[in-house]
């Protein structure tokens, strides 16, 4: 496969989706109901996922990756850290002060802004925030600028010198090491891409932030050992950081997708880089706080993920990615989208010809190993009991239920649509002070 093909493959991908998306659920229909008529294929399905499981369950750990003694290393990475915000004024100053205070020499590391059009205070918070800190840099864009996120992000990338190139959301904040942290292992040479473990600061808020804190732990220890049997590791987004050389194999970010960070995990592995997870140090965020919220966050997420197997099915059964990789990768499309999607063929087979549904005791199975790495995955990101990492489970498995009509409707929506490139924001609440005043008064009280 010549590397044009994969190059292009994102923008010739998305023109057919709704063919596609079609093709690929009559396919998964007509294997869901041909499975009444050959029973042994449950078993088959049902042997490929606890082979898989087994293979997560005795995961050999990863090798351990040394410290490098910052102080004393005179040929360190220089890091760009990046964010795009439109109409962040409530975080912005907090992340642009997190970032430009993390420890580490200041003349390897530069913070840059972009300020997509924002119509509230954000450009005015990042002025003031440009005279107190010489490492912030920002870039506006103009109100036809194309291509969301990923626009946003390639648009400043040619104008960063960094080796690594940290990516982050207007609300995030990390611990002042990270960058520390980073550079052991950034120094395999085969790692593209890092991705930070997600923390939800009010996790406390509400049952639905509480959901969302146990699902991030869950999605790590997830991560972690798919990584650890040869699978493909993935990109979250917010506090992930991707090795220049990588990103500018993979040709920058997909401007067609509207899940940048889920398409540049099938590139990079597409051209054989690995990703790593980390537990520690992890970038916390702030998690949504109503069902509608939510609702449009996961219906955006569960969408790109689909689109990224239909943009690149031909690259990924081609084997370009490795064997281990492909299955990996294969067996968690299933898993994810396509099990949910066939319950509704597998119900109406088992009532049309009076057999029992096969699925339920799958997806019965893939639960329970679900609420065990869930388990597993709170002890190890919040060191938290295990009385209490179960309790914490029950609530988190029912919370993740959610994900069945999200991919429900969002299989359905990209069978009639056609493709939308349309971000929907997340509303960022902050620590609710009014930014601007506080730096101006910052002002005053230094110059008094």
């Amino acid at each position: 496969m010549h590397e044009t093909d994969l190059l292009s493959s994102p923008q010739t991908g998305g023109d057919h989706r709704r063919l596609k998306t079609i093709i690929a659920l009559a396919i998964v229909y007509s294997a869901t109901i041909g499975m009444h008529f050959a029973p042994w294929t449950r078993w088959l399905l049902l042997g490929l996922f606890s082979v898989q499981a087994l293979r997560l369950i005795f995961a050999p750990p990863l090798p351990a990756i040394a410290a490098t003694n910052t102080a004393e290393a005179t040929d360190l990475p220089f890091f760009s850290l990046l964010a795009s915000a439109k109409n962040e004024e409530t975080v912005i100053g907090n992340l642009v002060k997190n970032l430009c205070q993390i420890d580490y020499p200041s003349d390897r590391f530069e913070v840059w802004i972009v300020d997509d059009n924002s119509s509230d205070r954000t450009s005015e918070v990042l002025e003031l925030l440009k005279a107190k800190y010489p490492h912030l840099k920002t870039l506006r864009r103009g109100e036809n600028a194309q291509g969301g996120k990923s626009g946003a992000l390639n648009q400043v990338l040619a104008l960063t010198k960094g080796d690594i190139i940290g990516v982050f959301d207007a609300d995030a904040i990390v611990t002042n090491d990270v960058l520390k942290l980073l550079v052991p292992v950034f120094q395999q040479p085969k790692i593209g891409a890092v991705q930070l473990r997600k923390s939800i600061t009010n996790a406390t808020k509400n049952w639905w932030t509480s959901g969302q804190s146990a699902e991030m732990a869950l999605d790590l220890c997830l991560q972690d050992l798919r990584i650890r049997v040869g699978g493909t590791g993935e990109l979250r987004g917010n506090g992930q950081f991707v090795r220049r050389t990588a990103l500018d194999d993979c040709g920058g970010w997909n401007e067609q997708t509207i899940t940048d960070d889920l398409d540049l995990t099938i590139r990079l592995h597409l051209h054989n880089w690995n990703i790593a997870c980390l537990y520690f140090p992890a970038v916390q965020e702030e998690g949504v706080l109503t069902v509608k919220q939510l609702w449009n966050q996961r219906n955006r997420w569960a969408e790109g993920g689909f689109q990224r197997y239909l943009d690149y099915w031909d690259l990924l059964l081609s084997g370009k990615m490795g064997f281990l990789k492909t299955c990996d990768a294969s067996l968690f499309y299933i898993n994810q989208y396509l099990l949910t999607v066939a319950f509704i063929p597998d119900t109406i087979a088992s009532l049309v010809l009076g057999d029992s549904p096969m699925l339920p005791a799958i997806a019965s199975f893939s639960l329970f190993l679900s609420s065990i790495t869930m388990a597993f995955g709170l002890r190890r990101s919040y060191q938290v009991s295990w009385r209490r990492a179960i309790l914490q489970t029950v609530s988190g498995m029912i919370y993740m239920l959610h994900w069945i009509p999200v991919i429900g409707s969002v299989t359905l929506r990209m069978c009639v649509l056609p493709k939308r490139l349309k971000w929907v924001k997340t509303e960022h609440q902050g620590n609710g002070l009014d930014i601007l005043e506080t730096i101006e008064l910052q002002e005053i009280e230094s110059n008094a």
